[in-house]
């Protein structure tokens, strides 16, 4: 397998915690970005209305079909490869920008949009939606366009519009509203595991932390994303081992030490546990990719 390098790329170009533009403008302004895999510090929507070609999303390949919507977590690595011009848009931002007004907070943490391993990251708009969709697109183009005053709000209200559209689309987790407290204790203990996913392991560790019990945070957790926090743990631990098998030429033992495993015949036991598939065959399937 060669070596595919990865690009980080940890702003948006223009440096603002907001960006949206069209796939052409992207196509014409950003055309080297997807030249390499690559991964964002930012959360990412894109938006494809027509086109085709492929989307490679960490380890996956999926099919470009019309109307399809792929929302990306700050970290993930992808790689959209079009054929020929394709009409979308691209939307980025901070999760500072969306969650300054709290009631926001569930559109990240409890919509199943974003930070969620029980589903394809392809989204079908409905036709029935799509207007709506479209419209608060448009508003955010000609908002982001100009300077004047408040701009910062009413493109997060528009954001927070579109959002909510999205979520329409989508059979996720349960998107009743959270506690506030449930939420931002979810929200900590995603940020501290992705900080520390390759020295913390266990739910106690992020629990002394967060100054509370083990099981409690593994039912808080549950309650706001659909998963305990065991299991966002072993899927953060497996998905990061699966981009180094993908992305690189490093070996198991390599890799089991980066993701500070001294022993790799456990590191071997818990990949092929948690993912279902040993770790040579994976790389094998990747390999003819």
């Amino acid at each position: 397998m060669a070596v595919t390098p990865v690009l980080d790329i940890g702003k948006t170009a223009a440096n603002t915690p907001f960006e949206i533009h069209t796939m052409d403008w992207i196509a014409q302004n950003r055309f080297h970005q997807n030249e390499l895999p690559h991964r964002h510090s930012y959360f990412v929507i894109i938006w494809v209305k027509s086109g085709s070609g492929v989307h490679f999303i960490d380890v996956d390949k999926y099919e470009l079909e019309n109307n399809t919507v792929y929302c990306l977590t700050p970290g993930q690595i992808h790689q959209l490869k079009v054929n020929g011009p394709v009409d979308g848009y691209v939307i980025s931002f901070t999760a500072d920008f969306i969650t300054v007004n709290e009631d926001n907070i569930n559109l990240l943490f409890n919509t199943g949009l974003f930070y969620t391993f029980s589903h394809s990251p392809v989204i079908h708009v409905s036709p029935e939606m799509e207007e709506d969709m479209k419209g608060a697109v448009d508003k955010m183009l000609k908002e982001y366009s100009n300077f004047f005053l408040l701009r910062s709000e009413i493109l997060r209200g528009y954001l927070k519009i579109f959002l909510i559209y999205l979520t329409r689309q989508f059979e996720g987790v349960d998107t009743q509203a959270q506690q506030p407290r449930n939420v931002e204790l979810a929200k900590k203990f995603l940020s501290l595991l992705e900080q520390q996913y390759t020295t913390k392991k266990m739910v106690a560790d992020y629990a002394d932390q967060l100054a509370v019990t083990p099981n409690y945070l593994n039912e808080v957790v549950k309650k706001v994303s659909g998963f305990p926090a065991s299991h966002h743990i072993q899927q953060r631990i497996i998905l990061e081992a699966k981009r180094q098998a993908a992305y690189s030429e490093v070996s198991m033992k390599e890799i089991a030490w980066h993701l500070g495993f001294d022993d790799v015949a456990h590191f071997s036991k818990f990949f092929k546990n948690v993912s279902g598939t040993s770790f040579s065959d994976f790389r094998k399937e990747i390999a003819v990719r």
